[in-house]
């Protein structure tokens, strides 16, 4: 039998005005783009235009960095996805939401109510939320230890996927005739008692068409990776290298194998940064404006925070000190602080070199070229088994994504890489995955299979 050709996947990673923090002082940018729907609805019709897999939004319960810096107020993201629902029609939504700071009820509910509302498009970044100005708006003076923010977030998806089950799908009779709505043995109380949540369900909104929502994760650590082999569908993840990328990939798989799950059934998407031009020396000119707009005084404030410094130990043209904390150390953020050390001592990088490095995409891997040589990073990675596909993060926006929408898909969908049409109505079918069985529906069936076998 042949196997069939694999396929790129492409996730649009949106953020106001671009991925490059100085992105809102061009001339073309909008500062006012982050509270503004038309402004992502623009943003989510010219990815669908592309075909693109889905798009996503990063969030957090805190306000994140220095106002001066960047634009950095956030419209709720699940909110957001239902507008962006009724401008769209294929493109999967992808929204971000804490195991932390929320119950599995209020979650479960509202990524169900996003599947219903587009039609089954909806996906769920996992995020166990760090930082200890996160955990005093909730009343709580100090983050969670970082192995039990993930044991929570273990039993929150667990939770959650049995809200999602406790309807069976043809719960709903709708008998006029008979005036029954529903059937009330194929709704469930989920009766969950464990270590962090007691849950009586069942969900108060039916199962809704993907059966349950995508569930995408993105933490590399130890602890993030166990997490995804168990659970996760699709994870967003930040390589500076191809043998970086290829190690986490082979991990990643074997891992999700181990759980005895299929590995083809998680999709690992590294970010990448474009910087598109006409000609590789028009690119490297827009990399170099936009790096020139950087304020160092607040990156360099940012810098330290995620060192766990204080400015003052980080003199712009030195080296990043010899005495750094461990990752052991570190509480939240573990692969990202480890991406970053390690990438400044890899190529020596003086703070002020770094701050240029991390401005345009925060670790993630920033590449300027042609559209041409765009297309070939991305099949380089994906053709060297470091990728399933990428999470396209555009350094401005809306001009980065409509130029790799209008210039680099089309030479990737020449080349036989990406679709030309979409296949599929759901986000699940954009992945290739099957929706899920209800556990508590397939547990019955075999329940009562094993029961007649016995006559």
């Amino acid at each position: 039998m042949t196997t069939p050709p694999r396929h790129l996947h492409l996730n649009a990673f949106l953020m106001s005005t671009g991925h490059h923090e100085a992105s809102w002082r061009l001339t073309e940018s909008d500062p006012f783009s982050s509270t503004r729907i038309e402004h992502y609805q623009h943003l989510a019709r010219t990815a669908e235009r592309g075909k693109l897999d889905s798009i996503f939004f990063a969030d957090s319960p805190v306000l994140f960095g220095e106002v001066g810096r960047r634009p950095v107020g956030k419209l709720e993201p699940t909110v957001l996805l239902t507008a962006i629902a009724a401008a769209t029609q294929k493109i999967g939504l992808i929204a971000t939401a804490s195991t932390t700071y929320n119950e599995p009820f209020n979650l479960a509910r509202r990524f169900a109510s996003v599947d219903w509302v587009s039609g089954g498009r909806a996906g769920w970044n996992v995020v166990t939320t760090a930082g200890p100005d996160a955990a005093r708006n909730f009343g709580v003076d100090d983050q969670p230890a970082h192995a039990v923010r993930y044991e929570r977030a273990a039993e929150f998806l667990e939770v959650a996927q049995k809200l999602w089950d406790s309807w069976e799908d043809d719960a709903i009779l709708a008998d006029k005739a008979e005036g029954v709505w529903g059937d009330s043995t194929k709704i469930r109380a989920i009766e969950h008692v464990g270590k962090h949540f007691r849950v009586r369900g069942p969900l108060n909104v039916p199962r809704s068409p993907q059966g349950h929502p995508l569930i995408v994760q993105a933490g590399s650590s130890n602890d993030g990776k166990k997490l995804a082999a168990q659970y996760a569908e699709a994870v967003f993840t930040a390589h500076q290298t191809l043998a970086d990328a290829q190690a986490f990939y082979a991990d990643l798989k074997a891992r999700t194998a181990a759980t005895g799950r299929n590995p083809e059934g998680i999709k690992i998407l590294p970010g990448i940064v474009p910087v598109i031009g006409s000609t590789e020396a028009q690119a490297l000119k827009l990399e170099r404006e936009l790096d020139e707009l950087i304020k160092p005084e607040y990156a360099r404030e940012q810098l330290a925070k995620t060192l766990r410094l204080s400015p003052e130990d980080l003199p712009l043209d030195r080296q990043l000190p010899a005495d750094l904390p461990s990752e052991d150390e570190i509480e939240g953020a573990k692969s990202r602080y480890t991406l970053i050390v390690e990438l400044a001592r890899r190529e020596q990088l003086t703070v002020r070199q770094l701050i240029g490095r991390l401005g345009g995409g925060r670790g993630h891997r920033t590449f300027s070229g042609t559209p041409e040589q765009v297309a070939d990073a991305i099949q380089d990675w994906f053709d060297a088994g470091a990728a399933d596909g990428f999470n396209i993060m555009p350094p401005v926006l809306p001009s980065g994504l409509e130029v790799f929408v209008d210039q680099v898909v089309p030479i990737l969908q020449q080349r036989g890489l990406f679709r030309t049409e979409y296949t599929a109505s759901t986000l699940r079918g954009h992945y290739g995955l099957e929706r899920p069985e209800n556990r508590f529906a397939d547990a019955e069936a075999r329940e009562l299979t094993s029961i007649g076998s016995a006559f």
